[in-house]
């Protein structure tokens, strides 16, 4: 039985997933999660991940912007010791970040392919925008756990491609809204 590649993330309603934590990343709207009223239920589905989360995934520079940070993280703690696997044809092997568990470099679209085929249960990607539409184009990912801000960006990284390809249809497995206007929506690839 084939793993689970899920990707998840914070998304704007105009489908821009790029620097939601802060300037930091890039954009120049950067930290837009945080212009958006703090309500804890809204959040409740990153708790639920970590039960599921077997393994995390990363291009480089999502892993090059999360690694000197996450290992020592209190709302990361539970990562510290997962499996990682950074896909990336360029990282060294000595740039990959000493105590935060077992991290591997995948080369390549193939290389993954390859690793869902394996024992395990379901891997997460965190950010990575860039990777995540070459894995959907490609076919590879199952899943999308999507928390969607009530915030249009107008230009950034998109989660989505728009390459022309052929139609590819979600089933939408579970969804809520909270108070603040974010809307989590959990879809599932039909294949």
């Amino acid at each position: 039985m084939a793993r689970d590649l899920v990707y998840t993330g914070f998304m704007s309603l105009d489908g821009v997933v790029d620097s939601p934590g802060g300037t930091a990343e890039g954009h120049r709207s950067g930290g837009w999660v945080f212009d958006t009223e703090f309500v804890a239920e809204a959040y409740s589905l990153k708790a639920e991940e970590i039960e599921e989360t077997s393994a995390l995934m990363f291009g480089r520079r999502s892993y090059e912007a999360f690694a000197p940070f996450w290992p020592g993280s209190e709302d990361h703690v539970a990562y510290k010791d997962l499996p990682k696997y950074v896909v990336s044809s360029s990282l060294a092997d000595d740039a990959l970040v000493q105590d935060w568990g077992t991290t591997t470099i995948l080369r390549s679209t193939d290389d993954v392919a390859e690793l869902k085929q394996g024992e395990g249960g379901a891997i997460f990607i965190h950010g990575s925008a860039e990777l995540a539409r070459r894995l959907s184009d490609a076919d590879l990912i199952d899943r999308y756990n999507l928390l969607v801000f009530p915030v249009l960006l107008g230009a950034g990284k998109s989660l989505f491609s728009t390459a022309d390809r052929d139609i590819q249809k979600l089933h939408l497995r579970e969804s809520a809204s909270y108070s603040n206007g974010v809307t989590k929506l959990l879809y599932e690839v039909v294949r």
